[in-house]
């Protein structure tokens, strides 16, 4: 069986989420860490923790060999894909790294604000 990790990339509003819902598969992201009763409370200083329980939950998934993992986070640096790459070289994954663009005017639901999108958007680094 063929077992596949796309790692979806993209600011905030892309249509991350709702693409990967389409991929269909065990679905992970940072932002997960934050839902609470069905209510998203994000906390700054607990998103080292958010991104620990996101790569945990992928490594718990991929051990258990889940076929399609998909993790929707923003990626905007090479370096924070690191460790779902070398987790996929050691269980036997192919990597799948698609960019996500906001070209449907899509708004984030997490009320970033625009100076942070900014920011993200000045630092997204692509890999040709």
């Amino acid at each position: 069986m063929e077992k596949h990790l796309f790692l979806l990339r993209g600011l905030p509003g892309a249509g991350k989420s709702t693409l990967a819902k389409e991929i269909g598969g065990a679905h992970f992201e940072a932002d997960m860490f934050f839902m609470k009763n069905g209510e998203y409370k994000f906390d700054a200083t607990k998103l080292k923790d958010a991104h620990n329980w996101c790569r945990h939950s992928v490594m718990d998934a991929m051990k258990a060999s889940e076929p399609k993992v998909i993790v929707s986070n923003t990626f905007t640096q090479e370096w924070e894909m690191e460790a779902y790459y070398l987790l996929a070289e050691e269980l036997g994954y192919t990597v799948f790294s698609l960019i996500v663009e906001n070209r449907h005017d899509g708004v984030n639901e997490h009320g970033v604000p625009q100076e942070a999108l900014d920011r993200m958007k000045n630092r997204f680094e692509v890999q040709l």
